[in-house]
């Protein structure tokens, strides 16, 4: 099973796999999401994803508070869902997306990650 399967999967078959994914794209791929945690104040939660020890949560409202509904709404909208589901999804499975794509601790260089990111979600 690839990821994007099970991050489908565990999202009740919504394609939150692709949903992940151009979020990463717009973010600038992990290194520019983790940068987006950190100047959104929650760099120790972001960094926890990156790291090899536990992932620690977030919640909706700070997916949010940090992403901001220019980024969610498009997103919630072709999912066929309210903006704050989508924040309650991307919740659930950021941690775990982010963990998988940075397996050593540490994120490398942009552009082949988001690469790394793009090809893990479409199961390749």
């Amino acid at each position: 099973m690839g990821l994007l399967d099970a991050i489908t999967g565990m999202a009740g078959g919504n394609d939150v796999g692709g949903m992940l994914g151009e979020l990463l794209e717009q973010q600038g791929g992990v290194g520019g999401l983790v940068e987006r945690f950190q100047q959104g104040g929650l760099a120790e939660v972001a960094q926890s994803w990156v790291g090899t020890g536990e992932n620690l949560p977030i919640s909706a409202a700070q997916i949010e508070a940090v992403l901001g509904s220019d980024s969610i709404a498009p997103l919630a909208e072709k999912l066929g869902i309210e903006p704050g589901a989508a924040a309650g999804q991307i919740a659930a499975l950021l941690p775990q997306l982010v963990d998988s794509l940075t397996p050593d601790g540490t994120l490398p260089d942009a552009g082949g990650l988001l690469q790394r990111g793009l090809d893990m979600l479409r199961g390749g």
